[in-house]
């Protein structure tokens, strides 16, 4: 005799419940980022590798007693203070290398932004006017290859103190290359803009900031990174020779005064400025053009 099947409804219930749990539970973060953690791993260990062996490769052609350079050991153990306590104030000339980078990034702010206009609509006047490109090219291909420390005299001369001496400095090193590709951006303006623009009838005004800034956005940004690199090197430079409280003046103090395991925190301090730098300014610059290349 064959027994019938009953189907338990409350056990199906049931089993419907733990079904419903297990859907309505959230994501782990590690699954739900996985490809995100996965890529940015692919691009940290690489480099993280490559340092440690440069390190090691490093100490064991310093660790030497008569080694002219200090190895990474002896650098941490004499300037350590300077890589942990990066803010600390014990007098006017006595203060972490964080101050001594930001008195720097202060003067680099005003040179490069001045720098940034200036460059902006010289160039788009440079773009815009074939008579003007073969009037001024030549002279900015000629000014742009004069090394930063070779205005510094003339500034000395001309403002007679330190402070604007510097951020003309900064100002003249870093336009050349804002123009040059502002120029280049706005030459490149597709005509089909430019039709637009007439069409519209747009004025002078409303053509610069509509049409022209817009399209040649890649370019200018293009230029903008290079400028920022260059203004940082050259207050680095400048800073050696009209003191202060800059971190080039304390590279050049500690080299007189034989500190090498300062200078070469000093040196790290400033190419981690110097890629933050760019990065901010490419950030700026991707989310300004939404990611359209400069062709």
């Amino acid at each position: 005799m064959t027994m019938p099947v009953t189907h338990d409804k409350g056990a199906a219930f049931h089993d419907e419940d733990v079904e419903a749990m297990f859907r309505r539970r959230p994501t782990p973060l590690l699954i739900k980022y996985r490809a995100q953690i996965a890529a940015f791993f692919a691009s940290a260990i690489p480099p993280l590798v490559t340092l440690a062996l440069l390190l090691l490769v490093w100490e064991l052609m310093c660790a030497k007693p008569s080694s002219a350079l200090p190895a990474p050991s002896r650098i941490w153990m004499e300037a350590h203070e300077l890589i942990l306590h990066p803010f600390y104030v014990a007098g006017s000339q006595d203060m972490g290398l964080g101050w001594r980078v930001l008195t720097s990034l202060r003067r680099v702010a005003v040179g490069f932004g001045l720098a940034s206009v200036s460059g902006v609509l010289l160039g788009a006047f440079v773009g815009q006017s074939i008579w003007a490109t073969r009037g001024l090219d030549p002279i900015f291909q000629v000014l742009r290859t004069v090394p930063p420390l070779a205005w510094l005299p003339i500034s000395l001369a001309a403002f007679r103190d330190s402070q604007p001496s510097a951020i003309f400095v900064i100002f003249i090193t870093a336009i050349w290359p804002i123009v040059i590709n502002t120029a280049a951006g706005v030459r490149n303006i597709p005509q089909d803009y430019r039709n637009v623009a007439a069409v519209l009838r747009l004025n002078q005004l409303e053509f610069f900031f509509k049409i022209m800034i817009p399209a040649a956005a890649p370019y200018i940004f293009s230029g903008l990174r290079i400028g920022v690199g260059l203004s940082w090197l050259a207050i680095v430079a400048a800073e050696m020779l009209t003191g202060g409280v800059g971190i080039g003046f304390f590279i050049w103090d500690a080299w007189n005064s034989s500190r090498l395991p300062d200078i070469f925190v000093a040196l790290i301090y400033i190419g981690v400025t110097g890629f933050l730098l760019d990065r901010l300014v490419a950030v700026i610059g991707r989310l300004a053009t939404r990611g359209a290349p400069a062709n």
